[in-house]
């Protein structure tokens, strides 16, 4: 049996419901019982009986389910195990980071790290906007600085490390252009720019408002992915955009204007990590970050 099959049946086993299930395995429910197919037609029998409103186990399924489960906590405990092992033996750190204020602040962090680590060796990988928990629930990298909110059952959050202002970039053509803060009264009849890569809602939410402290519903126009998309969009007059103090450093451009945006929260990044995987290096390096001056 592959690992997948495995863990398939047993969180349908504990749910009873393929909607659940495939929540929980984060497939689509065509998957789920695709898999659940390929395992019963290997036995030869129905594991789950299914009726358009319930599933449950057949007493076969259950007998399996009964003498698979103490096997499956044992692999899963070895595995962790090993990988623990893995990591403190290699001695190797893998740290993803979102944008350019996260690996300034990662720099500075290695340095002090090593400091305390001489026989650690740290390696330092850009996430991207569009597959920013990727990389860490592929076991890509083994915690990442990113920008908060991150609200995901799998995933652990550290402490608010950085805070940035939001700026907000216009066109250099626009009526506000020249100003040196607005807020988003100031702005409530533009179009921003809708950031349309794979992020929750949640997050795209708290990085744009829907409407202003007044209630006016703000519009989202030009559907982008990358951070260059949205500079496009931008200097071509087509929608406004909110970014961080970094992409104003690193991004000057004569058609574009930055002002300060006065009526919102700043930018939060912090640590994230999956809770499966948890290291005393990942701990360690954790420590170090947080002991670091604040920017604020």
């Amino acid at each position: 049996m592959e690992r997948h099959e495995v863990e398939a049946f047993l969180i349908l086993a504990e749910e009873l419901h393929f909607g659940r299930a495939a929540e929980r395995l984060r497939l689509s429910k065509a998957r789920v019982s695709q898999t659940i197919q390929r395992l019963e037609r290997r036995i030869g029998t129905p594991l789950f009986e299914r009726t358009s409103r319930t599933v449950a186990l057949t007493p076969i399924g259950c007998q399996f389910r009964d003498d698979l489960e103490p096997a499956h906590a044992l692999t899963n405990a070895a595995l962790k195990k090993a990988i623990a092992a893995a990591y403190e033996v290699n001695r190797v750190l893998r740290v993803g980071f979102l944008g350019p204020t996260a690996g300034d602040f990662l720099l500075a962090a290695m340095q002090v790290f090593h400091d305390h680590h001489p026989d650690c060796e740290i390696s330092l990988h850009e996430i991207h906007l569009d597959d920013q928990y990727g990389p860490i629930r592929r076991g890509e990298v083994d915690l990442a600085l990113t920008k908060f909110p991150v609200l995901e059952p799998d995933l652990a959050t550290g402490r608010i490390l950085l805070r940035e202002p939001k700026l907000l970039a216009l066109s250099g053509r626009h009526r506000l252009a020249g100003r040196e803060a607005v807020c988003l009264e100031d702005v409530a009849d533009d179009t921003f720019a809708d950031v349309v890569a794979s992020v929750p809602d949640y997050w795209r939410d708290a990085h744009l408002p829907r409407q202003t402290p007044l209630g006016k519903a703000l519009a989202r126009g030009p559907a982008v992915a990358t951070l260059n998309e949205i500079l496009l969009v931008v200097a071509a007059g087509q929608a406004i955009s909110t970014v961080d103090i970094q992409v104003a450093r690193r991004h000057a451009r004569r058609d574009i204007f930055y002002a300060r945006l006065l009526d919102t929260p700043p930018f939060e990044m912090g640590f994230v990590w999956r809770t499966t995987t948890e290291t005393a290096l990942v701990r360690s390096f954790i420590r170090v970050a947080h002991d670091l001056p604040r920017h604020h």
